[in-house]
């Protein structure tokens, strides 16, 4: 029999629940309009360098004017590992590092830096939680929960992807073991963002890539020869991120860093000669489902973000990584005489899972962009790149709980 004890602690549980999702629906709230005003204001300044091109020589000033602003805001970044690393221990998560991140991506944004919106989307959204957080004077352990809600909702509102947006935070910090007591949360938080950004007439386009053939042998070696050249990119991708990183990091003066990069970017860009893998540049990944670019725009790609965040320049790595995938598969198709949309798909669910290694996620994102297209395909993408990118990402603070080939318990980082 069940005593009283029992039934009040079951009552105040229940209730203490209940509040959780309560500031869930808040903070998804709160991150959904600030996501939404920030994907406006992407929008608007890469409209405004595609009208303007010459803005792109003002990138090095736009370099001096983030450093500026972090030095007066007294704060170091430590960009999305900073939120990952709040929520493995004690979530002391700055609240200035919103307004920080959600004006600097927008710099490096309107003068050609080569970054992703999804990077800023998680600190700000990780802010949001965290500031409601502290309002309520909440514990430790719901403040981690409301940080991850406000991860999912601002993400959500960006990508307007609430199925991706809700597995994301619980998959990205463990890889291996996911906080389920986060999932509804997070989930109502993923909605709620979502419905703010459809509210304020922001819907993402769904991607379509023509016929899907049937998965016979000889399309199942060609989907597993592509996971296996993405996980190896992924591969690259990361080590190129943190081996530039590393270079500039010897260069003391974030001004100089930021001055150096900007001025490298803008001569990558004149020899280029287009500005296609400037800012986020997501007209790529459309480009890259008809089959229209070079076979080598996935290595320029990579080379363009790893410098640009390596300078001090702000933004993400999430939809480099995409582009990149998609660049990388349409290659791949054209190579092979393949459909060239049927492999950029498959290419950027691949490239992007082998980064973040977070199948889940990487699946839910390709059904989400696509329409449930190929998902026979997709499955055996993740699973393949999964494996083949090793225990790299892009995220230092990410814990690896468990191998990936075995039930043995590693317990690392990805460094």
């Amino acid at each position: 029999m069940t005593s009283t004890n029992e039934k009040k602690i079951d009552l105040k549980q229940s209730i203490d629940f209940i509040r959780i999702l309560i500031y869930a629906a808040i903070v998804g709230l709160g991150a959904g309009v600030l996501g939404t005003l920030f994907t406006f204001s992407v929008n608007y300044v890469t409209q405004l360098r595609t009208n303007y091109p010459w803005l792109i020589y003002f990138l090095p000033i736009g370099g001096i004017v983030i450093v500026m602003l972090y030095k007066l805001a007294k704060y170091k970044d430590a960009g999305t590992d900073l939120v990952i690393n709040s929520i493995h221990s004690e979530p002391h998560l700055p609240v200035r590092i919103g307004p920080l991140i959600f004006i600097s991506s927008v710099i490096t944004h309107l003068f050609g830096g080569s970054a992703g919106r999804e990077g800023a989307a998680l600190q700000i959204g990780g802010s949001v939680g965290s500031f409601v957080s502290k309002t309520f004077r909440l514990t430790e352990e719901d403040k981690k929960t409301l940080i991850m809600s406000g991860m999912s909702g601002c993400f959500s509102a960006l990508f307007g992807t609430p199925l991706t947006a809700a597995i994301l935070p619980l998959e990205v910090v463990h890889v291996g073991y996911m906080e389920y007591a986060a999932l509804l949360p997070c989930a109502i938080a993923s909605l709620v963002g979502h419905s703010v950004a459809i509210a304020m007439n922001l819907v993402e386009p769904m991607h379509h890539i023509g016929t899907v053939p049937n998965l016979d042998a000889i399309t199942t070696l060609a989907v597993i020869g592509l996971s296996l050249l993405a996980g190896l990119v992924s591969r690259l991708f990361v080590f190129s991120l943190h081996k530039t990183h590393h270079i500039f990091a010897m260069i003391e003066n974030a001004y100089v860093r930021a001055i150096i990069g900007g001025a490298i970017i803008i001569i990558l860009t004149l020899l280029v000669g287009n500005q296609d893998y400037n800012g986020v540049g997501s007209q790529m990944i459309e480009r890259s489902l008809s089959g229209n670019v070079p076979i080598y725009a996935f290595l320029l790609k990579i080379l363009f973000t790893a410098i640009t965040l390596s300078a001090g320049y702000k933004g993400g790595e999430i939809i480099p990584s995409l582009i990149i995938g998609a660049t990388l598969g349409s290659a791949f198709g054209t190579i092979f005489g393949l459909p060239a949309g049927l492999w950029a798909e498959v290419g950027m669910v691949a490239v992007f899972c082998g980064v973040t290694n977070c199948p889940i996620t990487s699946l839910l994102i390709g059904f989400e962009l696509f329409n449930f297209q190929a998902s026979s395909f997709l499955l055996i993408a993740v699973a393949i790149s999964y494996i083949v990118s090793g225990y790299s990402g892009l995220y230092k603070a990410q814990m690896i709980i468990f191998s990936k080939t075995s039930r043995k318990r590693i317990e690392r980082n990805t460094n």
